[in-house]
This record gives C-alpha cells, structure tokens and sequence, in this order.
C-alpha cells in the first residue's frame, strides 16, 4: 500500500477531529447505546450522603436505560482521587461521576493541588440533588434565634467555637461564610465527621455547627441541641415552619450540599442526552422523591446547563471566602 503524504494524512486527521467536533461520529455510536453496564464512581466511602443517594437512583435509572448500573466507590483526598479517575476514563458513557461541592466547588479553591480541571475536565449531565445545611447551636446558649446568636457573638468576640467535619469541608466554609457576613469572630475547631462534632455540642463543649438534616434532625426533635436557622435559600420542606438564615437577618446566605452527575469530557452530547432525560425522568419519580424527603433531599433535575450554572456559582463564591480567610490545605 502505498503511504499518504504527510499532507494529506493532516487533512484526514483534521476531518476526523471535525466530525468528532460536530458530534457526527459519537451520534452515530450512541444509536444503541447502551451496550453494556453503566459506572457511576461515588468519590467517598460507601455509606456515606453522596453513595445513599447514588444507590437510591441507580437502579431506575439502570431500569430507564435497560442496563444494570453499577456503583463503585473511590473514596480519598476529599473526593479528588475519584474525580481524578473519571476525568481519566474513555469518554464512551460508561464512565460517570456522582460529583459534589467539594469535588466540583470547593477543593480547587482550598487545596494547592488538583489533579482535575472540575470544568475541563467533564461534561455536566444533570444536578441531581441539594439540601441544606442546619445551623445548629448547644441546648444551654442563650440564643433563640440567628439574630441573637449574631448579638452574642459581637458582644463576646472570638469566644465562641464552631465544630466542622474538618478543614475546607463544606460546613467550615459555611460556618466562615456566616462569620463574614455577620461580621463576628469565631473560633474553629475540626472534627473527623459530623458524629463527634455533635457529640461535643450536645455535651456543650462547642457553641454551634452547621449539619446536615439526616444526621442532625434526630437530636433536634429530641432537645438535645436547637435549631436557628436553615442554610438554603428557601425553606426546606423537611421543616417548613423553620426560618431560613437569609430571612433572619442574612439576606442571601446559603450553603447547600448538592450532588451532580458528571460525564469525563468528550462524551458524545447524544450519550449525555439521553441519560439527562433518563435521569429527570428518575429524579421525578415518588419513589425517589419519597426516599430523599426522609433524608432531606430534595430532587432538582433540569438540563445540563442547569449544573454547569451550579458549579460555576459555587467554584466563584467558595474562591473568593477562601481568599478572604486564608485557607489553604497542602496536597
């Protein structure tokens, strides 16, 4: 055979990047798919919030799209390594990532080295869930509501302490992003999860934290620590009768955890389609819906721009407190 002059073999390089560009060559291998079982890599240990609510879809989104969907968990450096391991995978529609705050919001701005682009590197599919964070304080602090504990704070300048599931997660930015705008000063103090950190507020070692409505909602019933205030932007339908900190006398605060479904990039727009679709159709499902209410979630779905929009947003707002506080982690 005779050998292309290398001319010509750039032309038919460049054609074949054109219709890879275009979408013309995924869209004809997308016609059937899928063909085979479908990953979604959850980037944390199992057990935990981001592989309770992969596990709750999985199975009719597997339904949906006539293949079995397998989870697999690749936990470590704060979601990172299985970020990394998506970002690195084929772009064939097999390969997804459940991301979140962190893998999608906050680490690049706290930690000095990513080994992902959280934009580059993946193709937003849809945002799957969000739900709010739980301002939560001592049973013995004399405050009633965030405007009191605003009061105590300035009248008792770095005196008070704050728990978090450790630096750089996403109730410590939260809890400094409440400090900035209510211009107090509080004292950090980090824990390995939520567990402990509950633990020395119910024991009144620590004044107060934000906490997830799962893990703390069961101590709130009983008394043993209080409820100020809901970290969303609109009441949570978990506690309707709870105020919102934005409308205690923090107009647009807000710190959610959210969880995105991300494909690596260059997966064929026709394959990102297609489980979008698939996906709200789950997301929309009482079922799910019924399941994530009992842990205070709450289904979004919308197209992929929707979660674009979300991971911009955070990456900006969680860029510009990090800066301002100064925190940093070494990687």
């Amino acid at each position: 055979m005779t050998a292309l002059p290398s001319s010509r073999w750039r032309r038919v390089a460049a054609f074949a990047a054109l219709l890879l560009a275009t979408g013309a060559a995924p869209a004809a291998r997308a016609q059937d798919y899928p063909t085979q079982t479908v990953k979604i890599v959850v980037p944390f240990v199992a057990g935990g919030g981001v592989d309770v609510v992969a596990r709750i879809i999985a199975p009719g989104l597997g339904e949906e799209l006539g293949q079995s969907i397998i989870i697999e968990n690749r936990g470590g450096a704060g979601g990172m390594l299985g970020a990394a391991a998506v970002a690195q995978s084929p772009p064939d529609g097999y390969t997804f990532l459940l991301g979140t705050g962190s893998t999608h919001g906050t680490n690049s701005s706290v930690y000095s080295k990513v080994n992902y682009d959280p934009v580059r590197d993946f193709v937003p599919v849809v945002l799957v869930s969000t739900s709010p964070l739980l301002l939560v304080v001592r049973p013995t602090l004399p405050a009633k509501n965030v405007g009191e504990l605003i009061a105590l704070a300035r009248s008792r300048p770095g005196e008070l302490s704050f728990g978090s599931y450790g630096t750089g997660s996403i109730n410590h930015l939260g809890a400094e992003l409440f400090n900035s705008m209510a211009r107090i000063q509080t004292n950090h103090v980090p824990y390995r999860g939520s567990a402990p950190a509950l633990t020395d507020l119910i024991g009144g070692r620590l004044d107060f934290t934000f906490d997830g409505v799962s893990t703390s909602l069961g101590y709130i019933q009983a008394g043993t620590i209080k409820l100020l205030g809901v970290a969303a932007p609109k009441r949570s339908p978990v506690l309707p009768d709870e105020p919102t900190i934005a409308e205690s006398g923090l107009p647009g605060f807000d710190t959610m955890v959210w969880f995105g479904l991300f494909g690596p990039a260059g997966t064929p727009k026709p394959v990102v389609d297609l489980i979008n679709r698939k996906a709200n159709t789950v997301l929309a499902s009482q079922a799910v819906r019924d399941s994530f209410a009992k842990l205070g979630i709450e289904a979004v779905g919308g197209g992929p721009d929707v979660l674009a929009a979300k991971v911009q947003t955070e990456m900006r707002k969680w860029a510009d407190l990090v800066r301002e506080k100064n925190i940093r982690l070494e990687q």
